[in-house]
């Protein structure tokens, strides 16, 4: 494949997709390590450490629920009462020894703090949750988990969380999440002056 035309596709494919390592890049444009960091460079894409790291700090709004070291992986979009975006990557402390599959609870936790994070309220609590694995998380995966505030209505709210790796759906939950706000603007709309 010519250079420019693999740095046209790489560049689409990294904002298409921008938690691609540079390993993953390599198998998907059959060149060298070295290859996709040189494009990168030329093309001025930060490496994939950076890049999250750029889109965490343009990220609209700041989590209110909960402090930034009890959320499990890194928050990288969040639009209070909206929508969010995490990211969290499966290290050796997250897996079982033998089969390197991630435990469960991490999964899970990853999902449940961000529904109870992108809640606009001090207080948010997980009253409930279905939640439905769909298939076993391996070491080194990154796990992207969007979640979606589906209503808020006095007292709780309905959150939607889908995780994908490599956009491959591996979990699915609906969390209803207590809050302490009392009144909410007209609509069901959510009041930013009702703190």
């Amino acid at each position: 494949m010519p250079k420019r035309l693999r740095q046209q596709q790489l560049s689409q494919v990294i904002e298409d997709n921008p938690f691609m390592t540079d390993e993953e890049l390599t198998q998907r444009f059959g060149v060298s390590i070295q290859t996709i960091r040189l494009d990168r460079m030329e093309l001025g894409i930060p490496e994939l450490r950076e890049r999250i790291k750029q889109m965490a700090e343009q990220s609209y709004d700041q989590v209110r629920s909960l402090q930034l070291d009890e959320v499990i992986g890194d928050i990288i979009d969040l639009q209070l009462d909206k929508s969010g975006i995490s990211l969290f990557e499966i290290r050796e402390e997250h897996v079982f020894a033998r089969t390197k599959i991630a435990r469960g609870h991490h999964i899970f936790a990853q999902a449940n703090s961000l529904a109870v994070g992108v809640i606009n309220d001090a207080i948010a609590l997980t009253a409930s949750a279905e939640i439905r694995f769909v298939r076993p998380v391996m070491l080194g995966e990154k796990c992207v988990a969007k979640g979606y505030v589906r209503s808020v209505t006095r007292g709780t709210a309905k959150v939607d969380v889908t995780t994908t790796v490599n956009n491959e759906i591996v979990f699915e939950g609906s969390f209803v999440i207590f809050h302490s706000k009392k009144e909410r603007g007209e609509g069901g709309a959510p009041d930013a002056n009702s703190d």
